[in-house]
Protein backbone atom coordinates (compact mmCIF):
# COMPACT_ATOMS: atom_id res chain seq x y z
CA UNK A 1 0.00 0.00 0.00
CA UNK A 2 1.20 3.51 -0.80
CA UNK A 3 2.55 5.04 2.43
CA UNK A 4 1.06 8.45 1.70
CA UNK A 5 -2.40 6.95 1.16
CA UNK A 6 -2.02 4.77 4.24
CA UNK A 7 -1.01 7.80 6.33
CA UNK A 8 -4.04 9.74 5.09
CA UNK A 9 -6.32 6.84 6.00
CA UNK A 10 -4.77 6.67 9.47
CA UNK A 11 -5.26 10.38 10.05
CA UNK A 12 -8.85 10.23 8.83
CA UNK A 13 -9.50 7.31 11.16
CA UNK A 14 -8.04 9.21 14.11
CA UNK A 15 -10.36 12.14 13.38
CA UNK A 16 -13.38 9.84 13.58
CA UNK A 17 -12.66 9.49 17.32
CA UNK A 18 -13.03 13.22 17.90
CA UNK A 19 -16.16 14.10 15.96
CA UNK A 20 -19.57 15.04 17.27
CA UNK A 21 -20.86 11.53 16.58
CA UNK A 22 -19.75 8.28 18.20
CA UNK A 23 -17.78 6.03 15.85
CA UNK A 24 -19.75 2.83 15.17
CA UNK A 25 -17.02 0.38 14.24
CA UNK A 26 -18.06 -3.00 12.75
CA UNK A 27 -15.61 -5.92 12.70
CA UNK A 28 -14.98 -8.05 9.61
CA UNK A 29 -13.33 -11.47 9.42
CA UNK A 30 -12.81 -11.91 5.66
CA UNK A 31 -12.93 -9.93 2.43
CA UNK A 32 -16.62 -10.62 1.79
CA UNK A 33 -17.74 -9.34 5.20
CA UNK A 34 -15.40 -6.33 4.84
CA UNK A 35 -16.79 -5.34 1.46
CA UNK A 36 -20.37 -5.72 2.64
CA UNK A 37 -19.70 -3.45 5.61
CA UNK A 38 -17.95 -0.93 3.37
CA UNK A 39 -20.93 -0.87 1.00
CA UNK A 40 -23.25 -0.31 3.96
CA UNK A 41 -21.50 3.06 4.24
CA UNK A 42 -19.21 2.59 7.24
CA UNK A 43 -16.30 5.06 7.09
CA UNK A 44 -13.90 2.51 8.62
CA UNK A 45 -13.85 -1.10 9.76
CA UNK A 46 -11.94 -3.24 12.23
CA UNK A 47 -11.04 -6.89 12.06
CA UNK A 48 -12.11 -9.40 14.70
CA UNK A 49 -9.36 -11.68 15.99
CA UNK A 50 -11.91 -14.24 17.17
CA UNK A 51 -13.71 -14.24 13.82
CA UNK A 52 -10.49 -14.71 11.87
CA UNK A 53 -9.27 -17.40 14.26
CA UNK A 54 -12.53 -19.36 14.03
CA UNK A 55 -12.60 -19.08 10.24
CA UNK A 56 -9.12 -20.64 10.14
CA UNK A 57 -9.97 -23.41 12.59
CA UNK A 58 -8.40 -22.00 15.76
CA UNK A 59 -9.92 -21.08 19.14
CA UNK A 60 -9.69 -17.42 20.12
CA UNK A 61 -6.81 -16.13 22.21
CA UNK A 62 -3.53 -15.88 20.25
CA UNK A 63 -3.68 -19.50 19.12
CA UNK A 64 -2.76 -18.62 15.54
CA UNK A 65 0.47 -16.99 14.47
CA UNK A 66 1.06 -13.32 13.73
CA UNK A 67 1.71 -14.24 10.11
CA UNK A 68 -1.58 -16.09 9.73
CA UNK A 69 -3.52 -13.24 11.32
CA UNK A 70 -1.86 -10.56 9.21
CA UNK A 71 -2.32 -12.54 6.02
CA UNK A 72 -6.08 -12.13 6.48
CA UNK A 73 -5.79 -8.53 7.68
CA UNK A 74 -3.75 -7.72 4.58
CA UNK A 75 -6.31 -9.29 2.27
CA UNK A 76 -9.03 -7.21 3.90
CA UNK A 77 -7.02 -3.96 3.84
CA UNK A 78 -6.22 -4.40 0.13
CA UNK A 79 -9.82 -5.19 -0.74
CA UNK A 80 -11.50 -2.06 0.64
CA UNK A 81 -10.97 1.67 0.19
CA UNK A 82 -11.75 2.66 3.78
CA UNK A 83 -9.36 2.50 6.78
CA UNK A 84 -8.85 -0.91 8.39
CA UNK A 85 -7.70 -1.26 11.98
CA UNK A 86 -6.54 -4.71 13.11
CA UNK A 87 -7.36 -6.63 16.27
CA UNK A 88 -3.91 -8.05 17.02
CA UNK A 89 -4.71 -9.42 20.48
CA UNK A 90 -1.66 -9.01 22.78
CA UNK A 91 0.69 -8.39 19.87
CA UNK A 92 1.83 -12.00 19.31
CA UNK A 93 4.78 -11.73 21.63
CA UNK A 94 5.83 -10.74 25.11
CA UNK A 95 8.80 -8.44 24.52
CA UNK A 96 9.17 -4.86 23.36
CA UNK A 97 11.12 -6.07 20.35
CA UNK A 98 8.27 -8.36 19.32
CA UNK A 99 5.82 -5.45 19.57
CA UNK A 100 7.99 -3.47 17.15
CA UNK A 101 7.97 -6.42 14.75
CA UNK A 102 4.18 -6.73 15.02
CA UNK A 103 3.62 -3.01 14.39
CA UNK A 104 5.90 -3.06 11.36
CA UNK A 105 4.22 -6.17 9.95
CA UNK A 106 0.74 -4.70 10.53
CA UNK A 107 1.62 -1.51 8.69
CA UNK A 108 3.20 -3.48 5.85
CA UNK A 109 -0.04 -5.48 5.62
CA UNK A 110 -1.99 -2.24 5.13
CA UNK A 111 -3.51 -1.71 8.58
CA UNK A 112 -3.75 1.87 9.84
CA UNK A 113 -4.22 0.97 13.51
CA UNK A 114 -4.39 -1.91 15.95
CA UNK A 115 -5.80 -3.13 19.24
CA UNK A 116 -3.35 -4.17 21.95
CA UNK A 117 -4.52 -6.22 24.94
CA UNK A 118 -2.78 -6.32 28.32
CA UNK A 119 -3.27 -10.03 29.00
CA UNK A 120 -1.38 -12.76 27.17
CA UNK A 121 -3.18 -15.88 28.40
CA UNK A 122 -6.43 -17.27 29.73
CA UNK A 123 -6.33 -16.05 33.33
CA UNK A 124 -5.51 -12.95 35.33
CA UNK A 125 -1.99 -14.13 36.10
CA UNK A 126 -1.11 -13.32 32.48
CA UNK A 127 -1.84 -9.61 32.83
CA UNK A 128 1.19 -7.63 31.74
CA UNK A 129 2.78 -5.27 34.27
CA UNK A 130 1.85 -1.64 33.61
CA UNK A 131 5.49 -0.63 33.13
CA UNK A 132 6.05 -3.25 30.43
CA UNK A 133 2.75 -2.49 28.68
CA UNK A 134 3.69 1.18 28.59
CA UNK A 135 7.01 0.30 26.94
CA UNK A 136 5.20 -1.85 24.39
CA UNK A 137 2.90 1.03 23.50
CA UNK A 138 5.82 3.44 23.18
CA UNK A 139 7.75 1.18 20.83
CA UNK A 140 4.67 0.65 18.65
CA UNK A 141 4.33 4.43 18.38
CA UNK A 142 8.02 4.84 17.55
CA UNK A 143 7.98 2.07 14.96
CA UNK A 144 4.93 3.51 13.21
CA UNK A 145 6.46 7.01 13.21
CA UNK A 146 9.63 5.66 11.62
CA UNK A 147 7.50 4.22 8.80
CA UNK A 148 5.61 7.47 8.25
CA UNK A 149 2.19 6.20 9.31
CA UNK A 150 0.29 7.91 12.19
CA UNK A 151 -0.84 4.51 13.46
CA UNK A 152 -3.99 4.60 15.63
CA UNK A 153 -3.39 2.48 18.72
CA UNK A 154 -6.38 1.26 20.74
CA UNK A 155 -5.02 0.11 24.12
CA UNK A 156 -7.20 -2.40 25.93
CA UNK A 157 -7.41 -3.61 29.50
CA UNK A 158 -9.32 -6.76 30.41
CA UNK A 159 -9.85 -5.97 34.10
CA UNK A 160 -13.65 -5.98 33.67
CA UNK A 161 -13.88 -8.56 30.89
CA UNK A 162 -11.86 -11.36 32.47
CA UNK A 163 -12.47 -10.13 35.28
CA UNK A 164 -9.24 -9.43 37.16
CA UNK A 165 -8.85 -8.78 40.87
CA UNK A 166 -11.29 -7.66 43.57
CA UNK A 167 -14.48 -6.04 42.29
CA UNK A 168 -14.28 -2.95 44.55
CA UNK A 169 -10.94 -1.90 43.03
CA UNK A 170 -11.62 -2.65 39.37
CA UNK A 171 -12.60 0.89 38.43
CA UNK A 172 -9.51 2.47 40.01
CA UNK A 173 -7.20 -0.13 38.47
CA UNK A 174 -8.82 0.35 35.07
CA UNK A 175 -8.35 4.11 35.28
CA UNK A 176 -4.72 3.69 36.38
CA UNK A 177 -3.91 1.46 33.44
CA UNK A 178 -5.80 3.39 30.79
CA UNK A 179 -4.32 6.71 31.86
CA UNK A 180 -0.84 5.20 31.71
CA UNK A 181 -1.52 3.77 28.25
CA UNK A 182 -2.75 7.15 27.01
CA UNK A 183 0.33 8.94 28.37
CA UNK A 184 2.50 6.36 26.58
CA UNK A 185 0.87 7.21 23.26
CA UNK A 186 -2.37 5.24 22.89
CA UNK A 187 -4.94 7.16 20.86
CA UNK A 188 -8.02 5.33 22.13
CA UNK A 189 -8.68 3.32 25.30
CA UNK A 190 -10.71 0.11 25.37
CA UNK A 191 -12.53 -1.35 28.39
CA UNK A 192 -14.48 -4.42 27.20
CA UNK A 193 -16.70 -6.09 29.77
CA UNK A 194 -17.90 -2.77 31.20
CA UNK A 195 -21.68 -2.42 30.81
CA UNK A 196 -22.99 -0.21 33.61
CA UNK A 197 -24.07 3.19 32.31
CA UNK A 198 -22.92 5.21 35.33
CA UNK A 199 -19.55 3.46 35.52
CA UNK A 200 -18.96 4.05 31.81
CA UNK A 201 -19.81 7.73 32.26
CA UNK A 202 -17.36 7.98 35.17
CA UNK A 203 -14.66 6.30 33.09
CA UNK A 204 -15.17 8.69 30.16
CA UNK A 205 -14.44 11.60 32.51
CA UNK A 206 -11.62 9.87 34.37
CA UNK A 207 -9.47 8.88 31.41
CA UNK A 208 -9.87 12.16 29.49
CA UNK A 209 -9.27 10.40 26.17
CA UNK A 210 -11.42 8.65 23.54
CA UNK A 211 -13.06 5.62 25.15
CA UNK A 212 -14.03 2.44 23.27
CA UNK A 213 -16.82 0.19 24.59
CA UNK A 214 -17.71 -3.28 23.31
CA UNK A 215 -21.30 -3.69 22.11
CA UNK A 216 -23.16 -6.40 24.03
CA UNK A 217 -26.80 -7.09 24.94
CA UNK A 218 -26.03 -5.76 28.45
CA UNK A 219 -24.81 -2.36 27.20
CA UNK A 220 -26.94 0.78 27.35
CA UNK A 221 -28.49 1.84 24.02
CA UNK A 222 -26.01 3.31 21.55
CA UNK A 223 -27.70 6.71 21.72
CA UNK A 224 -27.13 6.74 25.48
CA UNK A 225 -23.47 5.77 25.11
CA UNK A 226 -23.02 8.60 22.61
CA UNK A 227 -24.74 11.04 24.97
CA UNK A 228 -22.37 10.26 27.86
CA UNK A 229 -19.31 10.76 25.68
CA UNK A 230 -18.20 7.32 24.50
CA UNK A 231 -16.06 7.89 21.38
CA UNK A 232 -16.18 4.45 19.79
CA UNK A 233 -18.33 1.34 19.97
CA UNK A 234 -16.97 -1.93 18.60
CA UNK A 235 -18.98 -4.92 17.40
CA UNK A 236 -16.15 -7.32 18.30
CA UNK A 237 -17.02 -10.85 17.19
CA UNK A 238 -20.74 -10.03 17.31
CA UNK A 239 -21.41 -9.73 13.57
CA UNK A 240 -19.47 -12.91 12.86
CA UNK A 241 -21.40 -14.78 15.57
CA UNK A 242 -24.68 -13.47 14.16
CA UNK A 243 -23.68 -14.88 10.77
CA UNK A 244 -22.73 -18.20 12.38
CA UNK A 245 -26.10 -18.21 14.13
CA UNK A 246 -27.75 -18.02 10.71
CA UNK A 247 -25.65 -20.99 9.56
CA UNK A 248 -26.70 -22.91 12.66
CA UNK A 249 -30.41 -22.14 12.20
CA UNK A 250 -30.34 -23.08 8.52
CA UNK A 251 -28.48 -26.30 9.21
CA UNK A 252 -30.96 -27.34 11.87
CA UNK A 253 -33.95 -26.40 9.71
CA UNK A 254 -32.70 -28.52 6.81
CA UNK A 255 -32.48 -31.60 9.05
CA UNK A 256 -35.43 -31.06 11.37
CA UNK A 257 -38.02 -29.40 9.11
CA UNK A 258 -36.78 -30.70 5.75
CA UNK A 259 -36.91 -27.09 4.61
CA UNK A 260 -34.59 -24.40 3.20
CA UNK A 261 -36.94 -21.46 3.82
CA UNK A 262 -34.65 -19.75 6.35
CA UNK A 263 -31.75 -19.88 3.91
CA UNK A 264 -33.54 -17.54 1.51
CA UNK A 265 -34.83 -15.08 4.12
CA UNK A 266 -32.57 -12.05 4.15
CA UNK A 267 -29.79 -13.67 2.12
CA UNK A 268 -27.51 -11.31 0.18
CA UNK A 269 -28.28 -11.90 -3.50
CA UNK A 270 -25.69 -13.95 -5.37
CA UNK A 271 -25.30 -11.25 -8.02
CA UNK A 272 -24.55 -8.64 -5.35
CA UNK A 273 -21.75 -10.70 -3.81
CA UNK A 274 -20.33 -11.45 -7.24
CA UNK A 275 -20.30 -7.72 -8.05
CA UNK A 276 -18.53 -6.92 -4.77
CA UNK A 277 -15.88 -9.55 -5.37
CA UNK A 278 -15.37 -8.48 -8.99
CA UNK A 279 -14.77 -4.85 -8.01
CA UNK A 280 -11.17 -3.76 -8.36
CA UNK A 281 -9.41 -3.38 -4.99
CA UNK A 282 -8.20 0.01 -3.78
Amino acid sequence: MNVRVQAEKAENFRKLHHGSRMLLLPNAWDVASARILEECGHPAIATTSAGIAYSLGYPDGQRLSRGEMLEVVGRIARAVRIPVTADLEAGYGTTVREMAETARAAIEAGAIGMNLEDVTGDDESSQVAISLQVEKIRVIRETAASLGVPFVLNARTDIYLMPIGPEPTRFERTVERLRAYHRAGADCLFAPGLYDRDTIAKLVKAVEAPLNILATPACPPLAELEKIGVARISAGSGIMRAAMGAVQRIGNEMLEARSCDTMFAGATPFIELKRMMTRQPS
